[in-house]
């Protein structure tokens, strides 16, 4: 059992944490969109088929549309801008960028009623992670050193809350059809509109299958494969053996790994300033996680939300 639970924390903290990697080659020389596509719904396919060989049976109309919106939210949103904007930003900045989804998750449960209400002392974690972002964007944008857009750090913070709108309506909403069902579901529902959008922006026209590498197809089977379909499985097993807030220890510690990857396999070199920033936007996700889990512990929070990575 002990084997088993390293083994799935591995495969969340090193496959989830190796995606933004997967991503960058994959984007070497496939469109961003219709990259994604193609990695929703394959996975999806396969978690929702696995799901359904289980004995899940099909889900109510309600669910239906609840999956779909969180599937835009997660996938298109989310994912489809991440990759986007990775294109023209380093891996390790994508990562600590996406890293601040629980500071998000606790500003939306502020602003919108119904919500578990946050303490005083979780909402005192959310000034070091806005300084963390804050010192990023000041220093690295401004400098230009990294090639860095305000534009893309923008877009990078905006795909990080549609994920956490996701999170929120995904808590209030989804009932208790079987979670990896749902996920498959959301996965098809982000790749559908993934390849409309992928089709409106003209991906379909400039993509030419002899010139996508092999490397660029190896990006995207890791992508689909571990990093959607065996991370996640680890994932929903973990969350039934162990407490939830330990499980979302990933939040803080793939941001790390990413950035180690890009150093050692692309090159990307991190200016003291991201490291700086990227060490306040963890201890802040961390700080959250460890106040989160003091009076309500055993109980399912946001903290063990993120679908399929």
């Amino acid at each position: 059992m002990h084997l088993a639970i390293g083994a799935s924390f591995a495969a969340i903290y090193l496959l989830w944490g190796s995606t933004y990697l997967a991503l960058a080659l994959a984007l070497q020389s496939l469109p961003p969109f219709t990259l994604m596509a193609a990695r929703c719904l394959v996975g999806g396919g396969i978690l929702f088929g696995a799901a359904c060989a289980a004995g899940a049976s099909l889900p109510p109309p309600r669910t239906c549309v609840v999956a779909a919106i969180c599937g835009v939210l997660f996938f298109v949103g989310c994912h489809g801008v991440l990759a986007d904007a990775q294109q023209r930003v380093h891996s390790g900045l994508a990562a600590v960028m996406l890293a601040t989804i629980p500071l998000w998750l606790v500003l939306l449960q502020v602003v919108f009623p119904g919500s578990e209400r946050p303490t005083w002392k979780t909402v005192a974690f959310l000034v070091p992670g806005v300084a963390g972002v804050a010192l990023i964007a000041s220093h690295d944008v401004s400098s230009g050193s990294s090639g860095v857009r305000a534009s893309d750090v923008l877009l990078l913070l905006g795909a990080a809350l549609s994920w956490a709108a996701g999170t929120l309506v995904s808590e209030r909403h989804s009932g208790k059809y079987s979670p990896v069902a749902l996920s498959g579901l959301e996965l098809l529902a982000g790749g559908v509109v993934l390849l409309v959008v992928g089709a409106a922006r003209g991906e379909f026209g400039t993509l030419n299958p002899s010139n996508v590498s092999a490397v660029s197809i190896a990006g995207w089977a890791y992508l689909t494969l571990m990093g959607t379909v065996v991370a996640f499985a680890a994932y929903i097993w973990l969350l039934k053996q162990v407490a939830s807030t330990l499980v979302a220890t990933y939040t803080f510690v793939n941001p790390i790994i990413a950035v180690l990857l890009g150093w050692v396999f692309l090159d990307e070199r991190p200016s003291p300033w991201m490291l700086a920033g990227a060490a306040l936007v963890i201890a802040a996700v961390a700080g959250l996680l460890h106040a989160r889990s003091q009076p309500r512990e055993g109980k399912k929070s946001w903290s063990a939300q993120p679908s399929a990575r």
